[in-house]
C-alpha cells in the first residue's frame, strides 16, 4: 500500500507516514486571538480523539497566541497560513509544531525562503497545501477548467519550490468539492511522491450533505491504501468531524478501539422511541474506552437474532426490554432502566469479560 511507502514526519510528539496508524485532524473555528476560548475547544476535542489540531492565524495577534495556548494543550498544533510569510515565521516563533502554506499565495521565492529557513531552524514539518480554488491561472486556462491531473501538478509544483530549497520535511493535501475528483487526484499524486498525504475532501458541507460526501470521498482514497492523516471537513462543531473520522476509520478497518453501535432502522413492530434511544446509546458509549459492537434493536421477537453478531445489545418491547449478549438474552429490564442497565455492563465488562 501506498502509506506504507511514504516518509515519516514527526509532528509534535506524534508521527505520520511509513504505515504509521492514521492520525486524526480537526480545525477550531474559534478566534485564535482568543486564548481561553480556543485552549477549551482542543480541550473537547481532544477528548473525542483528534489527534493533531490546526488554528487559523490570520493576524500577528492570532500567532503570538500559539505559543500559551500550546501550554494549555497535549496534541500537536498547526499553524494555518494564508498570503503572509511573516505570520508563518511568527507562528513558528511561537512554537507550532508544523504550518500549512501555499508557497504560491505566499509571495516571492524569498518570502518562501525565509518561512522554510525558520522552519529548518525548528526542525518542523511543513504542509504544503494546494485546493481547487487555488490552482494557477496558466493550469485552469489550460485545461479548460479545474481538473485531477491540474491539482496534482499544482501540488507538485509548489511542494519542488520547498524541495529545491534542500527541505523535504513535507506534507501534500490537495482538496476538492468535488468528491470523484478528488479520489482520481489521490490516485494521480499516491503514484508520484513519497511525502505523506492529509486527506480530506473540503467544503464538503453540513452534517448530512457532509458526512456522506467525506465517508464516499476518504472511503475511496483510503482503502486504496492512500493517506496519512484526513480531515473531515464539516459545518458544524469540530467534534463531529473527529466523530465521523473514527467512524469512517472504524468502518474500513484502519482503527480499533471505541465502541460501535449497530442499529435496526425501525418498523411496524417497534414499541419503543428506537430512534431516540440509539442516539443516547450513542452518546453514553463515547466515554468508554473499549472496542466493542453494541447493538440498539427495536424489536424483542428479531432483535436477539439480529443482533448476534454485536459483543452486547438491548432489544425493546412494550414497556420493557431485553439485554442481549451475542445473541443469548440474558435479562429482562423495564424500557426506562435500559439505557442504565447496558451502561452498567459496559463500566463492569472488563472485570467480567476477560
Amino acid at each position: 500500500m501506498y502509506r506504507e511507502h511514504t516518509k515519516v514526519v514527526k509532528i509534535g510528539d506524534r508521527v505520520i507516514g511509513g504505515g504509521n496508524p492514521i492520525l486524526i485532524q480537526s480545525m477550531t473555528n474559534t478566534r485564535t486571538e482568543d486564548v481561553a476560548a480556543t485552549a477549551a475547544q482542543i480541550a473537547r476535542l481532544e477528548a473525542a480523539g483528534c489527534d493533531i489540531i490546526r488554528c487559523a492565524v490570520p493576524t500577528m495577534e492570532a500567532a503570538q497566541a500559539l505559543g500559551e495556548i500550546k501550554k494549555r494543550i497535549h496534541i500537536p498544533l498547526v499553524a494555518d497560513i494564508h498570503f503572509d510569510y511573516r505570520l508563518a515565521i511568527a507562528a513558528i516563533e511561537a512554537g507550532a509544531d508544523k504550518i500549512r502554506i501555499n508557497p504560491g499565495n505566499i509571495g516571492s521565492t524569498d518570502r518562501v525562503r525565509a518561512v522554510v529557513d525558520a522552519a529548518r531552524e525548528r526542525d518542523i514539518p511543513i504542509r504544503v497545501g494546494v485546493n481547487s480554488g487555488s490552482l494557477e491561472k496558466e493550469i485552469v486556462e489550460r485545461d479548460h477548467g479545474v481538473t485531477a491531473e491540474g491539482i496534482v501538478e499544482s501540488a507538485l509544483r509548489q511542494t519542488a519550490v520547498i524541495e529545491d530549497m534542500g527541505y523535504d520535511k513535507l506534507v501534500i493535501s490537495i482538496k476538492s468539492s468535488d468528491v470523484l475528483m478528488c479520489a482520481k487526484a489521490h490516485e494521480l499524486l499516491a503514484k508520484k511522491t513519497v511525502h505523506p498525504l492529509h486527506v480530506g475532501i473540503t467544503e464538503a458541507g453540513t452534517l448530512l450533505s457532509g458526512n456522506i460526501k467525506s465517508a464516499i470521498g476518504l472511503g475511496l482514497i483510503l482503502s486504496q491504501g492512500i493517506g496519512d492523516t484526513i480531515r473531515v471537513s464539516l459545518t458544524g462543531d469540530p467534534r463531529e468531524e473527529v466523530k465521523s473520522a473514527k467512524l469512517i476509520l472504524r468502518t474500513l478497518g484502519l482503527r480499533k478501539g471505541g465502541i460501535e453501535v449497530v442499529s435496526c432502522p425501525t418498523c411496524g413492530r417497534t414499541r419503543i422511541d428506537l430512534i431516540g434511544l440509539a442516539n443516547q446509546v450513542e452518546e453514553m458509549v463515547e466515554d468508554i474506552p473499549l472496542d466493542l459492537k453494541v447493538a440498539v434493536m427495536g424489536c424483542v421477537v428479531n432483535g436477539p437474532g439480529e443482533a448476534k453478531e454485536a459483543d452486547i445489545g438491548i432489544a425493546g418491547g412494550i414497556g420493557e426490554g431485553l439485554l442481549i449478549k451475542k445473541g443469548e438474552v440474558v435479562r429482562k429490564a423495564p424500557e426506562s432502566e435500559l439505557l442504565s442497565t447496558l451502561r452498567e455492563e459496559l463500566l463492569h465488562w472488563d472485570a467480567k469479560e476477560n
